[in-house]
Parts: structure tokens; C-alpha cells; sequence
């Protein structure tokens, strides 16, 4: 028994060059993340700061269309997901249209948050959307002062950077290939039951 709580402590203490979160960066549940709501998510952070953070579960897709939750917007094969447990009446979107959507928020590297809906339903009408320039979130994941560094001191998650322009692309919407990605020793956590210590 003891050799076996050892092993499942090494599992969850697999050394990866840890970076500081910031706008921008990716979080990836570790295992021993075992919260309902957050268990084996991806999260593209928004928002670092002294004051809390704010990002999108990128791995959480619904399968309903954009026309479904907002009137009279067009019928275009874009990505809604979960975005987190906050504000679930609210709807947020990322776009890379930038000056094209009025009041969008800029995030770097071509990636902008939200803006005029009114336009980006018009440029819907004008068949200039699709699945790689908009992604919808309804809700979003926060955190207040500090919560975010206690739970990476809890190892809940590890930080990444990957390419922004790679989330847009749907390229991570998979918890075990965004897993894949941090290296070989790390794949040990996709072939783990969802309670180990069941087991």
C-alpha cells in the first residue's frame, strides 16, 4: 500500500520546467485536479494579474450552433464551448478580425477578445467567419488575488506557452494531446484511471 500511494505521488510530482502564468499562456489540469467542473480541462488565460485571472476552457465544445443561443445570427460552423463557471449567461468570443470589430479588446499575437456583436454578425452575413477566426465561450474560468499561484503551488495545473494562433485553430482542444505535448514521461497521466487511488 505504501508503495503504491509512493507511485502515485511520483506521478503527480513529474518535474516540468515550470513558467509563470500571463495572458496569452495555456494551464493544463494536472491529475490531481480532481474538481468536477475543472478535471482534465485546457484553459487559455486572458487575464494574470495582482488583482485575480480570467481565462476560456478551450476543451469543453457544446454541440449546439452560434444561432442557437444568439437571434437571428447566421448559421456559420464556428466553436461554442464552456467557457468556465463564472457568468454562464454571458457570452464572450475570440477573433482575430481586430480593428474590423469595434471596442475588441487586443490579447497579442493577432488574437482579439469580444467587440461590437453587431459587426461580427455582420461580417457572419458576409461569409468572412468561420471555425478559424471565432471561437464563442459561454461563461468563463476566474480566479481572485493569488487563487491561480496557490493552486499551481498545489500542482493543480502546469503553464504552457503554446502558439496563440493554435488555440484559434482547435489545436489543443484535446486534454491528452495537450498533455502529449509537455513530453514522454508526462504521457503516464492520459492512461491514468480518473481515480487513482481506487485503484
Amino acid at each position: 500500500m505504501a508503495k503504491g500511494n509512493e507511485l502515485d505521488l511520483n506521478i503527480f510530482d513529474i518535474k516540468y520546467k515550470q513558467i509563470p502564468p500571463k495572458a496569452g499562456r495555456v494551464i493544463i489540469a494536472q491529475p490531481s485536479l480532481t474538481d468536477p467542473f475543472f478535471k482534465k480541462t485546457v484553459i487559455y488565460l486572458i487575464e494574470h494579474d495582482p488583482n485575480g485571472s480570467m481565462g476560456f476552457i478551450i476543451n469543453r465544445k457544446l454541440n449546439i450552433s452560434l444561432k442557437d443561443i444568439i437571434t437571428d445570427f447566421p448559421d456559420i460552423n464556428v466553436n461554442v464551448s464552456v467557457g468556465g463557471p463564472v457568468s454562464p449567461e454571458t457570452l464572450n468570443f475570440l477573433h482575430t478580425f481586430g480593428d474590423k470589430i469595434p471596442n475588441s479588446m487586443p490579447l497579442g499575437n493577432g488574437l482579439f477578445m469580444n467587440g461590437d456583436i453587431n459587426v461580427l454578425k455582420a461580417l457572419a452575413l458576409a461569409g468572412k467567419v468561420n471555425s478559424q477566426n471565432l471561437r464563442i465561450f459561454i461563461g468563463y474560468s476566474g480566479w481572485g488575488p493569488n487563487q491561480l499561484n496557490d493552486e499551481l503551488n498545489e500542482k493543480s495545473w502546469v503553464v504552457v506557452n503554446f502558439p496563440q494562433m493554435d488555440i484559434m485553430k482547435g489545436v489543443y482542444d484535446s486534454w491528452y494531446f495537450a498533455v502529449q505535448q509537455l513530453g514522454e514521461k508526462f504521457k503516464v497521466w492520459t492512461i491514468l484511471p480518473d481515480n487513482p487511488n481506487l485503484n
